[in-house]
C-alpha cells in the first residue's frame, strides 16, 4: 500500500514526506530545508507549535507516536537496498580474506576504479584494458569500516529524503548518473590512482537537494548550500579523498537534478519527465563515460 499523502496545503499533489515538526505531509514546494529534518510552511523558522494546533483530538495520540515518513517501512526501498548492497560486498571481502581494510582481495582488485594497472602475476586491467565496470561496482567498495559506516549513514540521511521526495525510479537513476560523473571526475583528476567508495554518488544526492531547495524556496542559498559547502571543504582539507570524485559527483547531481525538473520546465518531484527530461539524464550517463575514457586515451 502506498504511503504517499495529499499535501496539506495542495490535496492534488501526493508525498511521502512530513513536515519534522507536526507530521503534516509537504510537496516540495511547501518544504524548508531546515538545520534537522524538512518542516512545513508553518514551522520552518519559528518555534514548533503543538499537534493539537493542527489535530483533532482524537487524532493527538496518534501523531505524537508517529514516525518521520522517511523512517517508516517500505520509504526509501532504493536507499535501503543500495545500503545493503555496500554493507553485503564489504561482508564478503571479509570472508574472502581480505582483511579490515578491504584493499585487498579479487574483488578489490577487479572493481576499484583505475585507469591502468598490473597485478602481481603480471595482467593488465583497468578502464584502458577493458575492464569497463569498474565505473560503477567502484562505488560499491570501501577501504575500511569507518569510511563505510560513514558513507552509508549520510547516504540514508539525505539519500531517504530526496528518495522520499522524487520517487524511487528517479532516485535510482539520479544515483547512477552521479555514480558515473564521480567515476570521470575521479579519472581526471587523478588518473593513476585506485578509487573506491560511494561519496561521489552521495555528493550527486547533495546536488540534487540543492536544486529540491532551489524549486521549493526560489534561491540556493539555505542549509543545503551550507552542508555542501562545508563538505567540499572538507574534501579539500583532508588528504586520501577523491576531490575529482566528489566534485564530479556533486556536479553530475545538480546536472540530474535540472534535468529531472526539466530545466525549469517542471518539477523533480511530480509530473512527468518526458522526452526531454528522460534523454537528457541518459545524456549525462553517456557524456561522464565518454569524458573517462577520453582521460584516459582510448578514445
Amino acid at each position: 500500500m502506498s504511503l504517499e499523502r495529499p499535501c496539506y496545503r495542495h490535496p492534488d499533489r501526493l508525498t511521502a514526506v512530513s513536515c519534522s515538526d507536526c507530521g503534516r505531509p509537504i510537496c516540495p514546494d511547501c518544504m524548508n530545508f531546515g538545520a534537522v529534518g524538512i518542516k512545513c510552511s508553518d514551522h520552518a523558522g519559528g518555534p514548533a507549535k503543538t499537534h493539537a494546533q493542527h489535530r483533532p483530538a482524537a487524532r493527538m495520540k496518534r501523531a505524537a507516536t508517529q514516525k518521520p515518513m522517511s523512517l517508516r517501512n517500505g520509504i526509501a526501498p532504493v536507499t535501503r537496498v543500495l545500503i545493503a548492497l555496500n554493507v553485503l560486498i564489504y561482508l564478503v571481502q571479509l570472508g574472502a580474506g581480505a582483511g579490515v581494510e578491504s584493499n585487498s582481495g579479487w574483488i578489490f582488485e577487479h572493481g576499484a576504479l583505475v585507469a591502468r594497472a598490473q597485478y602481481e602475476s603480471g595482467a593488465l586491467a583497468g578502464i584502458a584494458h577493458g575492464d569497463w565496470w569498474r565505473l560503477l561496482t567502484s562505488a560499491f567498495l570501501h577501504i575500511g569500516p569507518f569510511l563505510l559506516l560513514m558513507n552509508m549513514y549520510v547516504l540514508w540521511a539525505i539519500g531517504s529524503v530526496v528518495e522520499s521526495t522524487i520517487g524511487g525510479r528517479r532516485y535510482a537513476a539520479l544515483y547512477l548518473v552521479s555514480g558515473l560523473a564521480g567515476s570521470s571526475g575521479a579519472l581526471i583528476a587523478s588518473p593513476n590512482s585506485v578509487t573506491v567508495g560511494a561519496s561521489g554518488a552521495i555528493f550527486g544526492i547533495m546536488g540534487a537537494m540543492l536544486v529540491l531547495q532551489y524549486l521549493a524556496t526560489g534561491s540556493f542559498t539555505g542549509q543545503v548550500l551550507t552542508m555542501i559547502l562545508i563538505n567540499v571543504a572538507l574534501t579539500f582539507a583532508i588528504s586520501g579523498i577523491s576531490i575529482g570524485g566528489h566534485i564530479g559527483g556533486l556536479i553530475g547531481g545538480v546536472v540530474a537534478g535540472a534535468a529531472m525538473a526539466r530545466f525549469g520546465r517542471g518539477h523533480m518531484a511530480y509530473g512527468k519527465l518526458g522526452v526531454v527530461g528522460l534523454a537528457s539524464l541518459a545524456a549525462i550517463g553517456v557524456i561522464a563515460v565518454l569524458v573517462a575514457y577520453v582521460k584516459i586515451g582510448l578514445l
